[in-house]
């Protein structure tokens, strides 16, 4: 799979809402009611990555949740990255 360019993710991010460049992925926090509201959110994720064969990094302290992304075996962000985080706004 084909690393996305600096401009080209740039570009991108631009489009989404809330996710930034994190290093060599892309990044989201989300900040809910309270621990039981994050975690069911966290297993809607836990879900969706599963039929997207592609997981997150994922931090969890209370309410609060973080994920980030990139494609390992390629070594930085692709355009999968952008696909899943698409699809997780839409949740």
């Amino acid at each position: 799979m084909k690393l996305l360019s600096i401009e080209d993710i740039n570009q991108r991010l631009k489009k989404m809402n809330g996710w930034i460049l994190d290093g060599d992925a892309i990044k989201k926090d989300w900040q809910f009611k309270d621990f039981k509201e994050a975690l069911k959110f966290i297993n809607r994720i836990g879900a969706l990555a599963e039929s997207h064969d592609h997981h997150p990094e994922l931090n969890n302290v209370y309410n609060k949740v973080s994920l980030r992304f990139n494609t390992h075996f390629a070594g930085g962000i692709t355009e999968k990255d952008f696909k899943i985080a698409a699809d997780i706004d839409e949740l």
